[in-house]
């Protein structure tokens, strides 16, 4: 039985044809990607994948070879233990013979890629917070109040005379 549930009616259904709870779905979807937040959000991910390409082709093109050339002409990339007990003279060979290897040449470029975007990201961050910091020092309060210098009473900066001993004061 529609619309009812363990022995309580529920109500006829309001959109039989979906039509109407589409349209507001989709109207929904709409406010929610317009917002401010969302489309920050998908330009942030869409620059930093285009970021992270370019540190993991400084990492594989330009950091990773000169390192290997002074560690003796080695190729991180090309590091890997064969599991399969057969001989293979590069990683690409065994992948193509389908051997299990594990590829410890390939986790080093990733952890050098990943220090290397962590130490951007640090330094983006820090550079936020230094200006955060300089725009939140606000201006020092200009002074509201005085004290009165005969009974010492906290009176309006303009004041002539102290309401609280009625001295009479002199003009700031």
């Amino acid at each position: 039985m529609e619309g009812y549930v363990h022995g309580i009616t529920t109500g006829p259904r309001q959109h039989q044809c979906g039509y109407k709870k589409e349209a507001n779905m989709f109207k929904d979807f709409k406010e929610f990607i317009m917002r401010g937040n969302v489309v920050d959000l998908a330009v942030a991910v869409i620059i930093g994948a285009a970021f992270g390409r370019i540190i993991s082709s400084l990492v594989n093109d330009v950091i990773m070879p000169p390192i290997g050339l002074i560690l003796g002409n080695v190729d991180f990339s090309n590091l890997f233990v064969n599991l399969s007990g057969t001989t293979y003279k590069s990683l690409a060979e065994a992948k193509a013979a389908g051997a299990a290897t594990v590829n410890y040449g390939v986790f080093l470029n990733a952890v050098v890629d990943f220090i290397i975007v962590a130490f951007v990201i640090f330094l983006l961050v820090r550079a936020v917070n230094r200006m955060k910091r300089l725009q939140a020092a606000p201006a020092p309060a200009v002074p509201t109040t005085k004290d009165c210098t005969y009974c010492f009473s906290s009176i309006p900066i303009k004041a002539t005379r102290c309401p609280h001993c009625t001295s009479e004061l002199k003009a700031a």
